[in-house]
């Protein structure tokens, strides 16, 4: 049996209105997605903090129209090690916590904080700080059954510290939370694995006994230094960075990952393809069925 119990793709606001979130999330219907990740920080549904009720409402009736599952994708800027704005960031997690439960949506994703080059000497401090944060907002998302999912992250700078995905599970561990989950990004648990010299793999073993939730897309694990495309596909074209691409236009072995991987039961395989791939997400959408499947017989003969 896999605990893998769903998959699909993210959506959001192209124009931080409601209208284009309601297309994308019609076509999607149309094409047989069943799990949705929604980007609601593209839309303005929070102000300082509290809930701007009537835009919650409008949103809670737009995702009644549909049967997806959904999930939710927190500040994609969030950053619970820093000291000048980490109360505001929990402040505004706490609010978007309480519009999932309007939504019936029972994961929030959490980026997983960094400290610039400048602030190393806070280190100590800094992952002390996001366990506080990640404590405080999973005890106040238990009511409500809503898991929070923090995700590993890739550097973007030089001299930035950022955890290694073996140190978010470690981080985990450490606030030991039934409300929180690590959840893996493979493409940046790749690009940072390069960038470090880790490996891979490894990195993945040591997230996937805490891992509750997956972002799954596809890459090279290139980091793209100081590399400026002039068009987003030139990127693409040397392979650098993290791309979003279908899975199978870069080199990850995603067979060969949940034949071997086991997650927390209850997990979402949900796939970031950026909205210029489109045309591929019903081939993306049933490779990830069967490795759905894939993890299933895994699940089988680990259990013979």
């Amino acid at each position: 049996m896999t605990n893998i119990i769903a998959t699909g793709f993210n959506a959001g606001s192209i124009d931080g209105e409601l209208f284009s979130l309601e297309a994308e999330l019609r076509r999607l219907a149309d094409i047989g997605v069943d799990t949705v990740e929604l980007g609601l920080t593209s839309i303005d549904l929070i102000s300082g903090g509290r809930v701007i009720e009537e835009r919650a409402e409008r949103l809670q009736a737009l995702t009644a129209q549909f049967p997806f599952r959904y999930t939710v994708h927190g500040l994609v800027s969030s950053n619970f090690m820093d000291p000048a704005t980490a109360r505001y960031q929990v402040d505004a997690a706490k609010a978007l916590v309480e519009i999932c439960d309007r939504i019936d949506a029972r994961v929030l994703v959490q980026h997983g904080g960094h400290l610039r080059a400048d602030q190393i000497f806070d280190r100590a401090a800094a992952d002390q700080r996001e366990r506080e944060a990640l404590f405080e907002l999973a005890e106040f998302a238990r009511p409500y059954g809503i898991r929070i999912a923090l995700e590993n992250i890739f550097t973007t700078e030089p001299g930035q510290y950022r955890q290694t995905p073996a140190e978010v599970a470690a981080t985990v561990k450490a606030v030991d939370h039934p409300n929180l989950v690590a959840l893996i990004d493979f493409s940046h648990a790749y690009i940072e694995s390069t960038y470090r010299g880790l490996d891979f793999r490894d990195q993945l073993r040591a997230m996937a006994p805490v891992a509750g939730h997956l972002h799954v897309h596809d890459s090279f694990g290139r980091p793209i230094g100081f590399y400026k495309p002039h068009h987003l596909q030139e990127a693409t074209a040397l392979g650098l960075g993290d791309l979003h691409m279908p899975l199978g236009w870069g080199d990850i072995d995603w067979e060969d990952i949940f034949g071997e991987l086991e997650f927390l039961p209850g997990t979402v395989l949900m796939m970031e393809i950026i909205t210029r791939y489109r045309s591929e997400q019903p081939a993306c959408l049933e490779r990830a069925k069967r490795l759905m499947t894939l993890n299933e017989r895994r699940g089988a003969v680990a259990a013979e």
